[in-house]
């Protein structure tokens, strides 16, 4: 799987540029605040169909311009694609597939699939459980097109049923639709936590692999942490769905008292522990950051082994936020496969084997470093 060129077009600080990359290393160069996140959130965008930075499409358009354009050409599983984001600055985004405009923008989620790791990834540990969801949907969204469809739905009906809590007290006539939704929620629901849950279990699997070859005398564990009610993750949908329901009725006057839905999937986490001590309350910042790495790189030699093809890996100036030894940990797992580095050192391109170096300056490749 292979990313072979980018176009963009006013897109963040690009008037009008393109890439052709190596199907190996390629290094993205230059001082901060160039556009060496933007071309990678351009690249994820392509895979995950959203901008990694922003929930709102339009800001990804160029300052002064009404629109902007993310085309790209890659590779997968043997065939050729191309995906295209036209964004707007006044009405909703298009996605365009091999020349065919998409009429759900999901449609083309996942064709192209990548794994993105930034500095604010080496937080995750630590930071609040909605890190930890999107971490696991953004996996899950391009690997099982149903489940992209299926959290679609749930969060649609989410935004209804807070709506319906905020603003009943006002429109009691809002309170006759309350169950119907917490019936519909608990159906996607369970299939929600059945995907997150076989997820998981595999995704500790390898995790434990790769944070054992970094850190030998230590055991990462995690389990997955969902609604109360719910026995079993594993069991059967309806089974699931039941349990969902019996927890969402149990705890209705307490949604009615706190105007807001707090029972499902949405409230999801992952508990993640060093030698049975947990990560995000006890460890050191270089665990915290050896557990983050093995979460990302466990994430890649997932998809291998769904599609047989590792996913394009984004790495966005993550080297530089670790010591050497994680330095190396990394760059000697990242031999298979494109990946598309930022950085800011100059001695970076030698130190990976770069097989293509961009540097970048004001939103353009500069001609002369340009290895094209």
């Amino acid at each position: 799987m292979k990313i072979n060129s980018i176009n963009l077009h006013n897109f963040r600080n690009y008037a009008e540029e393109r890439f052709v990359f190596a199907p190996g290393v390629n290094v993205i160069s230059g001082e901060n605040a160039q556009g060496k996140t933007n071309l990678l959130e351009a690249a994820a965008a392509l895979s995950t169909i959203k901008l990694f930075r922003t929930g709102q499409k339009k800001e990804g358009v160029r300052f002064g311009a009404a629109e902007c354009t993310i085309a790209g050409e890659f590779e997968a599983e043997n065939t050729k694609f191309s995906v295209a984001l036209r964004l707007f600055d006044k009405r909703a985004a298009e996605v365009w597939r091999n020349g065919v405009r998409m009429k759900r923008q999901g449609d083309a989620r996942g064709i192209l699939k990548t794994v993105l790791f930034c500095p604010d990834d080496l937080y995750l540990i630590r930071a609040g459980a909605s890190a930890r969801r999107r971490f696991l949907d953004t996996a899950l969204c391009q690997l099982r097109p149903n489940y992209d469809k299926i959290s679609h739905e749930y969060e649609r009906l989410l935004a209804h049923k807070n709506r319906i809590l905020r603003d009943y007290e006002e429109k009691p006539s809002l309170l006759e639709t309350l169950d119907d939704f917490s019936l519909r929620m608990a159906r996607l629901g369970a299939a929600i936590i059945r995907y997150r849950a076989y997820y998981i279990r595999k995704l500790s699997e390898k995790a434990a692999v790769v944070h054992f070859e970094a850190a030998p005398h230590e055991t990462l564990q995690i389990v997955y942490k969902t609604v109360s009610g719910v026995s079993d993750p594993f069991a059967a949908s309806e089974a699931i769905e039941q349990q969902l329901i019996d927890h969402a009725m149990s705890h209705r006057k307490f949604e009615l008292a706190a105007h807001s839905c707090l029972s499902g999937p949405h409230k999801d986490d992952m508990d993640l522990s060093i030698n049975g001590v947990s990560a995000s309350s006890f460890g050191s910042q270089g665990q915290v950051r050896t557990c983050a790495l093995a979460l990302k790189l466990a994430e890649r030699d997932m998809f291998f082994d769904d599609c047989g093809e590792y996913p394009v890996l984004l790495l966005d100036d993550v080297l530089s936020e670790l010591d050497k030894k994680r330095q190396d940990f990394v760059l000697n797992r990242i031999g298979e496969g494109q990946v598309i580095i930022t950085c800011c050192e100059d001695d970076i391109a030698e130190k990976i084997h770069a097989g293509k170096v961009f540097t970048v300056h004001a939103g353009k490749i500069m001609p002369q470093l340009a290895n094209r």
